[in-house]
């Protein structure tokens, strides 16, 4: 059986497109880890550095690879490449 990809999502408290995007992913039954940037302001860092600049939250990645945020996932569930994705 194939392992399940990595999933990581940076988020911050009281953002309507991180709640939306986890809401889609619990969706799917898929296992995350979020990193909230404004407790661990590292994380914020962190996610910049693998970005290569600014950015909005959240920010989602999957094996890895940066897919944007809420709206770039609800583009690729509605093409149904997330699922491939997340089966991959």
């Amino acid at each position: 059986m194939p392992e399940a990809p990595s999933v990581e999502v940076y988020t911050r408290p009281l953002c309507a497109y991180c709640f939306r995007a986890l809401r889609l992913l619990d969706s799917k039954g898929v296992r995350y880890v979020t990193y909230d940037v404004w407790r661990e302001r590292a994380r914020a860092d962190e996610c910049r550095q693998r970005l290569g600049g600014s950015h909005t939250y959240p920010q989602v990645f999957i094996d890895g690879v940066a897919v944007g945020g809420f709206t770039e996932l609800a583009a690729l569930d509605r093409k149904g490449e997330l699922d491939r994705m997340l089966s991959a």
